[in-house]
Order: structure tokens, then C-alpha cells, then sequence
């Protein structure tokens, strides 16, 4: 399955959640037939119940609204925001909710991570911020926002958005067999152009698309010439990826990653570290964003090459979650990107460095962390 670049959109990076939950509530606010969220957090807090309260008033408007949340990222999803909704009409799904038995002592894995929404038909909403506040309130040690990113779109590609979304509510309502939902007509046209930006969107599921949004970006790290930017939050490159980003290396292209160094899962952040090594002796920089929690997943190629969206690279990501990138083949928006990622760099990174051997136990520590994270990892078929 390859890649369906749209023609003649308009995408427009929106950077943490202070420019993202005021364009998305506006949507709704504005919405007057349709509006679809998908997420995977979904929290009872100022951001919740202010997009809660849009919702509301668009369903109450006479849009229709459905919105669908991640059984374990929103298990304790309010009764609040339930009851409200209810009252409002507007359709509530939780994907996979979390179900104990003797015969499945496991939560399922298969998770919902997207983060999506479509106002209309004709705006479109791809990235990796859940609806939950920017701030990790620590009394101790209080930080500032969390760094994500997400993209406004207009134009062609919000088609393959809405499809896309409307596809998963089919199944995950088990009406797949139905040639259209109940109260919903047939799928618009695609919006007329918007702009001038050459973009595509890459989804994982579990059926044809398993392997897009990793194939998408081995596409780009073996097509590289100049440079590699990549920030993530959960980093765990399978066997291919860090061979792609170490050959990238060793035949001169720039490559830097910016992962987290606030760890909100202290486990994989320990286990990420047993890969330093290997990425340092192959010239690649390292940095870790210890001024806030960095939540982001993008990536700047080139400059001529980008993607934003929901998936990391790690195990979970990769083979397990449902996941929704949007890809750019535009020099400006990589422009724009690069420098925020330079920014954030200088104003929160810091650059890891070849330095003195680690304390025993610490070594310790990364070792039983990389190796616990490695056998969940090969169990699922991730080759590390």
C-alpha cells in the first residue's frame, strides 16, 4: 500500500495545545452539519470541558457529532461528559473498552492512538494532542507545557481524513456490514483546493495498511541526502529504522532526535537509553528535552519532507495501535517545522554526549529496562 498525495491544500503547523484547542473549538463552534473527533485521552479538565461544552452546542445546533475515545487512554472517561452528551445527542464510542475475564487476564493491545477531527467535510484536524490540558501539574517540580504538534487542513486531503474516520466508526460499531451508517448521508466530494501544499495521509490499521507510516518513513531516510530531524516522545526503532538512520549517518547526512527528558514512562525512557551507544558511535546527536514533557512525533527530511501525527517510533506505534499521520512534501512547511524544532532544541534540549562510564546500577537499571521492553517487543513480532 503506498501513499495518495492530495494536491493543492492548505496545511498550517499548530504548536502545543495553546494553538490547537482554540482552532478546534472555532471549527466546532462553526460547524452546522457534521463533526467527527477521534482521540485517545479524553480528560475531565478546563480543556476537556471546554471542547465538551462546542460539542455539545453543535449536536444541540443540529450537526450531527460522534465522537470516539481509546478504551484504556480514556477508561476513566467522565460520567459527567457522558451524561452531557447523552443529553446533547451526541454519539459517544469507545473503541476496545477495557474488559477483564479469566479468559483475557490482558487488556487487548490493538489500541486507538489517533488523534483526528473533521468539521463539515472541510477542515481537518491530524496530530498527537489528546484533549486533555498542556500542563503535568507537579507540585514539586512544576513545568511548563508539554511540546506537541498537530496540522490544521483544508482542501483535498480532508476527503481522505473524513474517510478514514468514518471507516473506523463503521467498524468499531460492528455495522461494517452496512453500506452507510444510520443518519448519515454518502461521502462528500472532495473540498475544493485550499492551497498550494502536496500532502498525503498515512494510517496504520491492522489489514492493508500495517506497515504505511513505517514504510513512509524508511522511504524518506533512504532517500535523504542533507539532513534528519526527528523528535519523539517513545523512540524504540525496530531493526530497519536504526539501520536506515545509522546508513543515513555514515554516508554523511546530518541526523539529530529529540526525545524526552521528562519522562512521564520511566521504564521505556531507561530502555531508550540502551540505544545511545549505538546511535552516538554512528555520529548521530541526541537530545533530550528536559524543559517540559515532550509529547511530539514529527519529522523534517531535507527540507523538503515532513510528517505529524499520532504514531512514535516504537513497538506500540508500529505494529500494535491505530495510528494517523499526515505527510508534506512542501518546503515551507518543513521550514517552519525544522524551526520550531531548532527552537525548541536550543530553548529545552540538551545535547547528550560520549562522557565517563555510568554507575553500576544505573547501567543496571538500562539494561533490565531495554531487555524487558525487547521481550514484550519480539513478542509482537517487532524485530529489535
Amino acid at each position: 500500500m503506498r501513499l495518495h498525495f492530495r494536491e493543492h491544500n492548505q496545511v498550517e503547523l499548530l504548536v502545543r495545545g495553546a494553538a490547537y484547542f482554540p482552532r478546534l473549538i472555532e471549527a466546532i463552534n462553526r460547524a452546522q452539519s457534521e463533526v467527527m473527533l477521534e482521540t485517545y485521552i479524553y480528560e475531565d479538565d478546563v480543556t476537556g470541558r471546554a471542547v465538551t461544552d462546542a460539542l455539545c452546542a453543535a449536536a444541540q445546533r443540529g450537526a450531527r457529532v460522534f465522537v470516539m475515545i481509546d478504551g484504556i487512554g480514556a477508561r476513566r472517561f467522565s460520567l459527567e461528559f457522558r451524561r452531557r452528551f447523552l443529553e446533547s445527542d451526541v454519539q459517544l464510542l469507545m473503541f476496545r473498552p477495557l474488559k477483564f475475564s479469566w479468559f483475557r487476564p490482558m487488556p487487548h493491545l490493538r489500541r486507538l492512538h489517533r488523534k483526528l477531527a473533521v468539521i463539515d467535510g472541510e477542515t481537518a484536524f491530524v496530530g498527537g494532542i489528546n484533549v486533555i490540558d498542556d500542563l503535568h501539574v507537579h507540585v514539586e517540580q512544576p513545568l511548563p507545557p508539554r511540546l506537541d504538534y498537530a496540522v490544521e487542513v483544508r482542501g483535498p486531503l480532508v476527503a481522505d481524513v473524513l474517510h478514514s474516520m468514518r471507516r473506523l466508526w463503521a467498524y468499531a460499531s460492528k455495522r461494517w456490514l452496512m453500506q452507510t451508517l444510520e443518519g448519515w448521508p454518502k461521502e462528500p466530494p472532495p473540498p475544493a483546493p485550499a492551497g498550494t501544499i502536496r500532502a498525503a495521509l498515512a494510517i496504520r490499521d491492522n489489514l492493508r495498511r500495517r506497515h504505511l507510516i513505517l514504510s513512509a518513513h524508511l522511504a524518506a531516510i533512504y532517500r535523504a541526502k542533507e539532513e534528519i530531524v526527528l523528535a519523539h516522545a517513545y523512540f524504540w526503532p525496530g531493526r530497519r529504522l536504526l539501520r536506515a538512520l545509522c546508513g543515513a549517518a555514515a554516508r554523511g547526512v546530518r541526523v539529530s532526535v529529540l526525545l524526552q527528558g521528562q519522562p512521564d514512562h520511566p521504564l521505556y525512557y531507561y530502555a531508550t537509553q540502551f540505544l545511545y551507544d549505538r546511535l552516538l558511535r554512528s555520529n548521530i546527536a541526541i537530545f533530550e528535552y528536559r524543559k517540559s514533557h515532550l509529547h511530539a512525533k514529527v519529522a523534517v527530511i531535507d527540507g523538503k519532507w515532513a510528517t505529524v501525527g499520532s504514531s512514535n517510533i516504537d513497538p506500540f506505534s508500529l505494529l500494535l495501535a491505530r495510528e494517523a499521520n499526515v505527510v508534506i512534501e512542501d518546503a515551507g512547511f518543513c521550514a517552519t517545522l525544522r524551526q520550531s524544532l531548532v527552537e525548541e532544541t536550543a530553548d529545552g534540549g540538551v545535547e547528550i554526549r560520549k562522557d565517563a562510564r555510568r554507575p553500576f546500577f544505573e547501567r543496571l537499571r538500562i539494561r533490565l529496562s531495554y531487555e524487558f521492553v525487547r521481550l514484550v517487543a519480539t513478542s509482537v513480532g517487532f524485530r529489535v
